[in-house]
């Protein structure tokens, strides 16, 4: 679907100043900005780990769930990306062969100089001790909250 497809309703035309019920116009069709996802309908890696607390799961399951992340983090980081907030609840998995996907980056950030990147984001249970102490961290940050995914208990 391209922004001509979009069904913007126009602002609403009786009020004086000419702007919508929350004080703002809508963008016209050619500016329109849209996030399109896929919907993942197996529920977080945390909510699998739940479900499967009273029976380990199976090595080759858990391997493949951790290579998986490892390997979406590496891609990310090749791009410069610190996705800044890993946890179990920001990893998804699909229905059917349960691939994992890495969700909500939201306080993801590009990789610049260290020193620019300080301050706690993310979750404190999952966050690298620099990351927590306030002190500049990169990309490595994101391999420690791996790390804590990886050693999880209830």
């Amino acid at each position: 679907m391209g922004t001509s497809d979009l069904n913007v309703p126009p602002g609403d035309q009786s009020s004086a100043s000419g702007t919508d019920n929350y004080g703002t116009s809508p963008p016209p069709a050619d500016r329109a900005c849209c996030v399109v996802v896929e919907y993942i309908t197996g529920g977080t890696l945390k909510s699998h780990l739940i479900k499967h607390f009273e029976r380990k799961l199976p090595y080759k399951e858990a391997v493949r769930l951790a290579l998986a992340m490892a390997r979406g983090l590496s891609y990310l980081h090749s791009r410069k990306i610190v996705h800044r907030d890993v946890k179990t609840e920001n990893m998804l998995l699909d229905d059917g062969k349960l691939n994992l996907k890495i969700a909500d980056f939201g306080v993801a950030r590009i990789e610049v100089d260290p020193r620019d990147m300080t301050g706690a984001t993310g979750t404190p249970r999952y966050m690298a001790p620099e990351v927590l102490a306030g002190r500049p961290y990169n990309r490595k940050c994101d391999v420690y909250s791996f790390a804590i995914c990886r050693t999880w208990r209830r």
